[in-house]
């Protein structure tokens, strides 16, 4: 249009009005283009960093196997994953409560057949400080049941398992989660088909005997709750030496069901209940409601308690129905 033209009125007799076209503004940038003259270092970000984030703490672990070649690929193995740090190595079981004492480890992998003092003799002592996996060739259904009621959160059979199943049981024991291997699983459930725990007798080659008296306890700041395996076996173990002959226990007259027997057994060999639910095939949730009702009728509160009634090393208290 001519510029000396004027627009046409409107039927007002206004000039129509044409808007100006609209052109969107462009998006602000959240940070700063980067200098072109120096790509390398761009512009920093008009936000503070957030916190950096803590690094996730290690699981500590203490091999003990006297095979030198297989701490060192348990060692290269382990300590290869991002969340796991083998912090000491031991080659018998005398050496692995001196470093389990040292390095109070979340998991000790423990083997069985050693020199000097074995995996079985030291195993009660190590409960108590950490939580106890086997590693071992040992496959011996006796030994298995034996590592079990001293207090073992496992048992893995060389040859039975991958490395990733390894690592993952590693991480198991220390949240409490039991894993067995083939082997070991056959043994727990020989035991439910023949209804009743193996019979007790020497283990072969003399394991579990070479330590006579415990070693030197951990100081008493570190003690574990008076309800650990490693307190009550002692307890269980004076109770019928310092009361002289005990006769045995009328256990009919507390009324427990077949099922009830069978997980009151297994409390008094030792057995926590997370073992338990592994030996009886049952969840921790049951085992916990047959505990209540056994403590109900054999008038207790406490795992010690239950088990002197059982075995009838219970003081007599005549004013007191069983």
């Amino acid at each position: 249009m001519p510029d000396d033209v004027s627009p046409a009125p409107n039927r007002y007799g206004a000039a129509a009005h044409r808007p100006a076209p609209q052109h969107p503004s462009p998006p602000i940038p959240l940070t700063p283009a980067p200098d072109p003259r120096n790509p390398a270092n761009p512009s920093p970000s008009p936000f503070f960093p957030g916190p950096a984030a803590p690094p996730a703490e290690r699981l500590r672990v203490v091999v003990a196997d006297d095979n030198p070649v297989v701490r060192a690929g348990l060692g290269v193995l382990l300590s290869g994953r991002a969340d796991i740090q083998v912090v000491a190595e031991a080659a018998d079981g005398r050496e692995a409560y001196e470093k389990t004492l040292e390095h109070r480890p979340d998991v000790v992998l423990l083997d069985v057949r050693m020199p000097g003092v074995d995996g079985i003799s030291a195993l009660p002592h190590l409960v108590g400080i950490a939580p106890v996996l086997m590693l071992t060739y040992s496959r011996e259904s006796e030994i298995v049941h034996e590592a079990l009621r001293l207090g073992a959160g496992g048992y893995l059979v060389h040859g039975e398992f991958t490395a990733n199943q390894l690592v993952q049981a590693v991480r198991d024991t220390k949240d409490g989660r039991a894993n067995f291997t083939v082997t070991a699983a056959d043994a727990l459930l020989a035991h439910m088909r023949h209804g009743t725990p193996p019979q007790r007798g020497p283990l072969p080659e003399g394991l579990g005997s070479a330590l006579a008296a415990a070693p030197a306890p951990p100081p008493a700041h570190t003690a574990e709750p008076s309800e650990s395996l490693s307190q009550l076996q002692p307890v269980v173990g004076q109770s019928s030496v310092s009361g002289g002959s005990v006769s045995t226990p009328n256990r009919q007259q507390y009324g427990l069901s077949s099922r009830e027997v069978e997980v009151m057994d297994l409390i008094a060999s030792g057995m926590s209940n997370q073992q338990i639910a592994a030996t009886c095939f049952i969840s921790e949730k049951t085992v916990k409601n047959h505990i209540n009702r056994i403590f109900t009728k054999l008038h207790s509160a406490t795992r010690s308690e239950a088990i002197a009634h059982w075995l009838g090393t219970a003081p007599r208290n005549p004013g007191r129905q069983p």
